[in-house]
């Protein structure tokens, strides 16, 4: 197992480097710059616009610049944020903890919501449960994060005056009363994501689990005299969750994408928020190490699934 994960990081490497050379360029190609607005400022004079670019090598050839950014990435420099005129990976470092607290929670809820859920209208096929396990489960896939978000302002924040709907870091608040604040404006966005993604997993562990209950060594382990819940835990589910696992750890990058829309709904300052201020505000730097993050985490949970899949799958050997 050791030597297999080693071999997938340092093979890493150049997928790394490749999908950063590709979102450099593509990043330096496009039209505009973080000092556009100064280049439509009359009050600013064109040698200082001269000489920032010159300072900051925006007018060097795009390989150039592309290798002086890797080698101080190397060192741990992400860059200058020009928007928030702080370090790129200081600002990075403040708004991840909020994302991957979001996110997080929100997966494990999804997970739990849609394991039982699945098993259950699998081994009850057709039934009134599997039924409307399934209507809601293709009511929930169906809508839109955004929509599910503003349904939820609409009914707790505004009708109901129970949750906030803007989520505040500035909590002055201390002790207990700071956990619950923080506790608070975290449900609707936790939950938005949850019930979204835990409407996809139920129809997959479903199919799953159909698939894996029809087969021989099922059989055999009732006959043997097994208990209905011990032959699913035990032996059925395990094997069913080899395909869901491989579908949770590819949409894991996909749902950091979604959580974009969802933390500008609710205000949450993370990581997405912070790449759409960066596009609108043309910081590049912001936008090459947020990208840049999120090829890392696509890389990280492919390795992650597979490493899950001996667990789950003894069958699996690594070589």
């Amino acid at each position: 197992m050791t030597k297999y994960v080693i071999r997938r990081l340092l093979i890493a490497i150049p997928s790394l480097l490749g999908i950063s050379l590709i979102l450099f360029t593509v990043l330096a190609l496009a039209p505009g710059d973080p000092f556009e607005e100064l280049a439509t400022n009359p009050n600013v004079p064109m040698e200082v616009r001269e000489n920032l670019r010159k300072q900051f090598g925006l007018d060097d050839p795009v390989m150039v610049r592309y290798v002086r950014w890797f080698k101080s990435m190397v060192k741990g420099d992400w860059g200058f944020s020009f928007a928030s005129r702080v370090d790129v990976d200081k600002l990075i470092l403040q708004r991840v903890p909020v994302t991957l607290f979001v996110i997080g929670s929100s997966q494990i809820i999804a997970l739990l919501i849609a394991i039982p859920i699945g098993v259950f209208a699998a081994t009850r096929p057709y039934s009134i449960f599997d039924q409307v396990a399934n209507t809601f489960a293709f009511i929930g896939f169906s809508l839109p994060t955004f929509f599910t978000g503003l349904l939820f302002i609409l009914l707790f924040s505004i009708k109901l005056d129970w949750l906030p709907f803007v989520y505040r870091a500035d909590i002055s608040e201390t002790g207990f009363a700071w956990w619950w604040t923080h506790f608070k404006q975290s449900i609707m966005p936790i939950m938005v994501l949850a019930l979204f993604q835990a409407a996809s997993w139920t129809r997959y562990v479903r199919s799953a689990v159909l698939d894996v209950v029809r087969l021989d060594y099922v059989t055999t382990a009732r006959a043997k005299g097994l208990n209905e819940r011990s032959v699913i835990v035990k032996h059925a589910l395990r094997n069913a969750l080899i395909p869901v696992v491989t579908l949770v750890a590819l949409q894991m990058p996909a749902i950091f994408g979604g959580a974009i829309v969802t933390e500008q709904i609710f205000r949450v300052p993370g990581i997405g928020s912070l790449l759409i201020s960066a596009i609108l505000a043309n910081d590049t730097p912001v936008i090459m190490a947020v990208t840049f993050v999120f090829a890392c985490l696509v890389i990280l949970f492919n390795l992650l699934a597979d490493v899950l899949y001996g667990w789950l799958d003894p069958r699996i050997s690594y070589r």
